[in-house]
């Protein structure tokens, strides 16, 4: 009885620690810049389907701007092109 009791016990010591590896895993990647490179050339707006803004903090220096596109592609925006700007006013807006 003994040994079973063991086993569980391991078992459910080995699934928290998977767990929390993956916890910690996740927030590694939340407490540094996203955007290693960014795109600055003009992206039709049609060709955009979300756009998410991740403003500069402890996590990163820069002001982050990702674009989704239509076909599934993530791209780093330039947050100071004029023309990511105007994207960025127009779904602060909605």
């Amino acid at each position: 009885m003994n040994g079973k009791l063991a086993a569980v016990l391991a078992l459910l010591l080995l699934s928290a620690a998977v767990s929390q590896g993956r916890t910690l895993a996740r927030m590694a990647t939340e407490l540094r810049c996203q955007c290693i490179a960014t795109h600055s050339r003009f992206i039709p707006p049609k060709s955009i389907q979300d756009v998410k803004l991740t403003p500069s903090g402890p996590h990163c220096k820069n002001v982050e701007v990702i674009a989704t596109l239509k076909d599934g592609r993530e791209v780093c925006l330039e947050p100071t092109a004029p023309w990511v700007q105007l994207i960025v006013k127009a779904i602060l807006a909605k």
